[in-house]
């Protein structure tokens, strides 16, 4: 019997654009566009315009862009630099399904290689198709160890598996990329994003760089274990993996399908309480002053994000008392709420050290049939009310009109690019399947 690794990277080499349903390319260009202005957005932060200069420096006669910067690298440091700042603001699209956060683990690198070859926007398509499915499935069949955040864990094979269908790579090739990515894989723990290490940000960068390189090195002649996988996923970064399940329903629907976009700028566990509060105000309007307690049931993985005093921008993202309290006293869950203005003020910080954690072992992020936040509030005039959320606003299966996500990607992308060229960057998203050259597409990710 064809074992899991050949059925995936089958698949991986026979994915054709001319072949992918209207829905699967639809599908790719809003994760396409979302992920753009993750990485616009993020690129402004003092840490990532350094990157960025870094980059230039150490690739001085790269031609790929670093996006948001007027400034160019090779494919390896621009892969590094633009994923590293699309992960900075906790905006980027996930897959409840498995593999993390696919797009900032496929786009970055593939969009990079494309450029440098001047290839065109149905190949990037079809790449970016091929390496999310096979970075979420084999995220999906693994049950990570405790402290393994899947940043960048499972990305390495989601960037070789985009970089090798770019080249036209045969399936045997691509299985040979995929167990030699996967023994690249970074090994990253919660520790950094909990506390507000920003080197947290480098995992999707270090994996996308990790994942060109081993392209590069199946061309070499490297060689990896025949099922690396089950040898890493099974032992050091997972306590099970379960190649059967990687395969399972394989080319019934393409994952990309099946993804979730992020209305709220901060880690996706904060998602769930954060829907059900805003769905109470909306329903019963009230300010911070009238709670008296707030209580919220969510995931297990909850009580580890349960500090209501986080001490910086990223902590703070990572906190559920925090994002709630910033919820209700500002109305807003944007980047701006977690920002050093919003962090020190005394309103959000009282609100917090009242708002109560619980968890419940059947609540999980995966499961659209049971409950992920329940949310109980007390109010000053007596009433006592209460939300429940199941799958949080933005997923593939509770989903926002698409002029929501234009509106957030303008948000994020105006400021850096300037209001009309934004929109420019829309339409060519939305229209990626007639570029003949990806450079058309990236020289309008730089300010005007």
């Amino acid at each position: 019997m064809t074992d899991y690794l050949d059925r995936l990277a089958r698949l991986a080499a026979e994915t054709r654009f001319d072949a992918l349903p209207e829905a699967t390319l639809e599908a790719t260009k809003r994760v396409l566009l979302d992920t753009l202005g993750a990485i616009l957005a993020g690129s402004a932060l003092p840490e990532n315009r350094r990157l960025a200069q870094l980059a230039a420096t150490r690739a001085p006669h790269g031609i790929v862009t670093l996006l948001g910067h007027g400034a160019k690298a090779d494919a390896s440091w621009a892969a590094l630099t633009n994923a590293t700042a699309g992960v900075a603001l906790e905006v980027d699209e996930g897959n409840r399904l498995g593999g993390g956060h696919p797009a900032i683990h496929v786009i970055p690198g593939a969009l990079a290689v494309a450029e440098e070859q001047g290839l065109d926007g149905p190949r990037l398509v079809e790449s970016v198709v091929a390496g999310y499915e096979i970075g979420s499935r084999l995220g999906g069949a693994t049950t990570p160890r405790a402290n393994v955040h899947s940043h960048g864990t499972w990305g390495t094979i989601a960037t070789a598996v985009a970089v090798a269908r770019l080249g036209d790579a045969p399936a045997s090739t691509i299985r040979e990329v995929i167990n030699l990515a996967a023994s690249m894989s970074p090994a990253n723990s919660w520790t950094p994003a909990l506390e507000g290490a920003t080197i947290r940000n480098l995992y999707p960068g270090r994996s996308g760089l990790q994942g060109i390189l081993a392209v590069e090195l199946q061309r070499c002649g490297f060689t990896g274990l025949g099922d690396a996988p089950s040898d890493v996923y099974s032992t050091i970064l997972g306590d099970r993996f379960d190649g059967a399940l990687a395969v399972e329903a394989l080319g019934e629907r393409y994952r990309i399908e099946q993804n979730y976009f992020k209305l709220h700028a901060c880690c996706r566990y904060s998602h769930f309480a954060l829907d059900a509060v805003l769905a109470l105000r909306r329903a019963h309007p009230f300010e911070a002053d009238d709670v008296v307690r707030l209580r919220i049931t969510t995931i297990p993985f909850g009580a580890r994000m349960a500090d209501p005093e986080p001490a910086s921008t990223l902590a703070a993202k990572f906190s559920i008392p925090y994002a709630v309290a910033a919820a209700v006293v500002l109305n807003r869950t944007d980047p701006a709420a977690f920002e050093p203005p919003a962090l020190g003020d005394p309103r959000i910080r009282e609100l917090a050290r009242r708002i109560e954690i619980l968890t419940s072992p059947k609540m999980s992020p995966s499961r659209t049939d049971h409950p992920t936040a329940h949310v109980k509030i007390a109010l000053r005039d007596g009433r006592i009310v209460e939300e429940l959320t199941t799958v949080a606003r933005g997923d593939a299966e509770n989903p926002v009109p698409a002029e929501e996500l234009v509106a957030k990607f303008l948000g994020l992308a105006s400021p850096v690019l300037g209001a009309s060229r934004a929109r420019n960057v829309v339409g060519a998203a939305h229209a990626v399947e007639t570029l003949r050259n990806l450079r058309e597409l990236t020289a309008l990710l730089v300010p005007e």
